[in-house]
């Protein structure tokens, strides 16, 4: 008797939540949304996409090429900008830029999207510097620019969406990449509460593997070669070629997991944006959604055993 009962609750605990998160926002026509990283990848698709919404996008890209190139594809609710997150004046200048187009209407979406992933490797192959380049983009980057557009953020009552990845759960590899996001799950999980009173809501996305810039096969061997090249010999008798060999075929066998459906994550970000109640946190992919997120609630000793087999 109990058994059929348990499973009637739990059908009604599902049609509920599916109700509630596909309520979604009307007139988002007058809404300003700033992301980050508009170069390539998810932040270049995801301007494209809201922009067909009907949002006021403002993109942020590092380099005028890849302003110029998303202006051409896009209509004139899309405004660029040339931002590097790790420039604490180029951050302060984007948003004296930004608060004199949304004026008094405030910044309804903020994405954190800029991330780089290289130099990555085993970490005694690397150096202070190896670590600083990341973390100065993934999460002090983000913090900077987030703290710098909080104001306009709190006055239109907004949304902050920051992509972390399956690595802010679990580290996979070396290198500042996840312990950056690492940083960018805590920040997040404090300044969601810290806004709350103000009506600001928070999401994490946590993406898998995909196709983007950072998940460029070729970018990283030549990334690994040029650490392994670099490090000293003694840790190169310690370590040794087949060690050498064994972390190239890691990083080829991550890269070919990645896929190319950008809109996988992108439709995350804009549910994010757009949604009455969106979730705290966002998984985008298969492997994210059914290996590694659930992995990561699991006693270490089975993560560090599965990770090790996969």
């Amino acid at each position: 008797m109990w058994l059929p009962l348990l499973a009637l609750m739990a059908m009604l605990l599902f049609l509920y939540r599916w109700y509630r998160q596909s309520e979604i926002m009307e007139k988002l026509s007058d809404k300003y949304v700033l992301i980050t990283g508009c170069d390539s990848g998810f932040g270049n698709q995801l301007a494209k996409q809201l922009d067909r919404r009907g949002f006021q996008v403002l993109a942020a890209c590092l380099t005028e090429k890849g302003a110029e190139d998303l202006t051409k594809q896009t209509s004139d609710r899309v405004q660029t900008v040339i931002l590097d997150v790790s420039d604490s004046q180029s951050v302060s200048s984007a948003a004296k830029w930004a608060t004199q187009i949304v004026s008094d209407k405030g910044l309804w979406g903020l994405v954190n999207n800029a991330g780089i992933l290289i130099p990555v490797g085993p970490n005694e192959w690397l150096r202070k510097e190896d670590f600083c380049k990341i973390l100065d983009v993934n999460l002090l980057g983000m913090i900077d620019v987030t703290l710098n557009l909080l104001p306009l953020i709190r006055k239109a009552k907004g949304r902050i969406v920051n992509v972390s990845s399956i690595a802010g759960r679990l580290s996979l590899c070396g290198g500042g990449y996840c312990i950056s996001k690492f940083g960018v799950e805590a920040f997040s999980d404090s300044i969601r509460r810290e806004l709350k009173p103000f009506g600001v809501k928070v999401s994490i996305i946590n993406p898998d593997f995909f196709k983007t810039l950072i998940l460029d096969s070729g970018r990283l061997y030549d990334n690994i070669k040029n650490i392994w090249s670099q490090v000293p010999q003694e840790v190169k008798d310690c370590y040794g070629q087949e060690y050498f060999h064994s972390y190239c075929k890691f990083i080829g066998d991550i890269c070919s997991k990645g896929s190319s459906q950008f809109t996988i994550v992108t439709n995350c970000m804009e549910h994010a944006l757009t949604a009455v109640h969106p979730w705290t946190r966002y998984s985008a992919g298969w492997y994210a959604k059914f290996f590694y997120m659930p992995l990561s609630y699991l006693p270490t000793c089975v993560a560090d055993y599965m990770l090790k087999s996969s």
